[in-house]
């Protein structure tokens, strides 16, 4: 009996000592976040970690390239994206206009459709399918919802955010936005151009690239449906007509036409410019850009800037104001047609010679006689922001929308026009000029303060000696001859003002 005893003490410090390390472990171990599914199945359900400083994963493709998950934006705030891992690049974005934010309260659910809402208080995005069965991303990065019998019924490819990939087809009822919404990218008949949102509100975008298809190996067909763009595995946008599987056109990149090991993709940049790359194993390497030079950008320099055509500079187009922060004066909006019954906002004008547009080319123009003619045209038209004359060909280019950037040319004889909205730029100077300004005041009220006291102290002085003429030793009045102050008649000043 006392054997057994014993024996049952040893087993039971033995199990004690056991729990005891058991539960040390699991108290000082980090909760862990769920992995990664190959799948999302209905009745999936998934919040933000709020430990997760980056990128939540909540699926992942077959070869682990792609991930769909989380991603935190500006710390708060919270978009549905899907990432190439090794880059940690976001391809895809389900909601990049209505960001929900990084809250226990945000929840992405599958119920047939893949839908990201706040169920207190709204929908931040959804797929509107509701008979899915299942989500999966291929080896493509093609994001799917499909049923049981591999039917799809939505994929991300149809709706690009900012990005394409190889083999991703690219439609005319499709467009790219830059990751800042101010530029997109569009098919047209017969041609590739992009454009710039420089008017909020209207829907009259400004093109500022255009790449006609050159249609050597295919001609495009009037009535034989539209053009579609696809970025090839052996370097090039192709440009197709439907049903023909020629291309109507072939931008090459530097690598055409050799096949690269790593994932081709192009995308419209936050500066307005379209590029490819190719991903070298590390990094993406630029492959192909749109544009070639920074000027001709569709504003390299930001509002009221010039940018120089010989080494591509930045200044303002006042000559006066410093070129800081990416502008000159305040991103401006609207027109100057006030409030209506005829009102014209106010504005004052900044005149400047030997500018011209990045993209004159592909923008409207009137004939006139002079620049006079071309500036008065502007001036009496609320719509108009600015002018470009050019008095070699009599063409005047009319502005309708806030004034970007200007390319500085050797030409005096092209002259520009431009409205600014009152009180716009008239706070910014330059940073110098206002440091000599402030020495200058500083200087001259220590001269006058040493003025002010050195008259002072010989008031003082010269006082001082009157005084000992006119007190006796005593202390009192020396004799003299002093009329009765008492009837001294005094003028009285009235400082008359003048009624409002």
């Amino acid at each position: 009996m006392e054997t057994f005893t014993k024996s049952v003490t040893r087993l039971s410090l033995a199990q004690l000592l056991l729990i005891t390390l058991t539960v040390l472990l699991y108290v000082t171990s980090p909760p862990c976040v769920a992995a990664a599914q190959a799948e999302l199945p209905r009745g999936f359900k998934a919040t933000p970690d709020p430990s997760i400083q980056t990128f939540q994963p909540l699926l992942t493709d077959p070869t682990g390239n792609f991930s769909l998950g989380f991603l935190r934006v500006n710390k708060t705030q919270l978009a549905l994206a899907l990432l190439h891992v090794p880059s940690s690049d976001p391809f895809w974005l389900a909601n990049p206009t209505q960001l929900a934010r990084w809250s226990d309260r945000t929840t992405l659910l599958f119920n047939g459709s893949i839908v990201l809402l706040d169920p207190q208080s709204r929908v931040f995005w959804s797929t509107l399918t509701e008979t899915g069965d299942r989500v999966a991303i291929l080896d493509t990065s093609n994001v799917q919802i499909q049923t049981t019998q591999d039917n799809v019924l939505w994929q991300s490819f149809d709706f690009p955010t900012n990005t394409l990939v190889q083999n991703q087809n690219f439609t005319s009822t499709m467009k790219l936005v830059s990751s800042n919404g101010l530029y997109s990218m569009r098919l047209g008949n017969d041609f590739m151009g992009l454009y710039a949102k420089f008017k909020p509100g209207s829907n009259a975008d400004q093109i500022y690239w255009k790449h006609k298809a050159m249609e050597v190996k295919a001609q495009v067909v009037e009535g034989k449906g539209p053009i579609y763009a696809r970025v090839e595995p052996d370097g090039f946008i192709g440009m197709y007509q439907t049903g023909n599987p020629a291309p109507v056109d072939i931008q090459p990149f530097m690598t055409y036409p050799r096949l690269i090991n790593g994932l081709r993709k192009v995308r419209l940049e936050p500066d307005g410019n379209l590029k490819a790359y190719y991903w070298g194993g590390s990094n993406w390497a630029l492959d192909f850009q749109a544009i070639a030079t920074t000027c001709e950008l569709p504003s390299p320099c930001g509002s009221f800037g010039l940018c120089e055509a010989g080494n591509s500079s930045c200044s303002c187009l006042d000559n006066q104001t410093e070129f800081r922060s990416g502008e000159c004066f305040p991103v401006q909006s609207g027109d100057f047609c006030g409030s209506g019954w005829g009102e014209i906002s106010s504005f004052w004008v900044l005149r400047r010679n030997g500018v011209e547009l990045p993209y004159k080319e592909l923008m409207g123009y009137k004939t006139m006689s002079s620049y006079g003619e071309c500036e008065r045209t502007c001036e009496s038209n609320c719509s108009c922001w600015g002018a470009v004359y050019n008095n070699g060909s009599g063409f005047c280019y009319l502005i309708d929308y806030p004034i970007q950037s200007l390319v500085g040319v050797g030409d005096e004889s092209k002259m520009g026009y431009f409205k600014v909205r009152e009180g716009a730029g008239r706070k910014k100077i330059n940073v110098g000029v206002g440091v000599g300004i402030g020495v200058v005041c500083v200087a001259l009220l220590i001269f006058i303060g040493v003025v002010g006291v050195w008259r002072f102290r010989a008031w003082r002085r010269k006082r001082g000696g009157a005084g000992k003429r006119f007190m006796g030793q005593d202390g009192g009045v020396s004799p003299g001859p002093y009329k009765d102050l008492g009837s001294a008649s005094f003028k009285s000043i009235e400082i008359v003002g003048q009624n409002s």
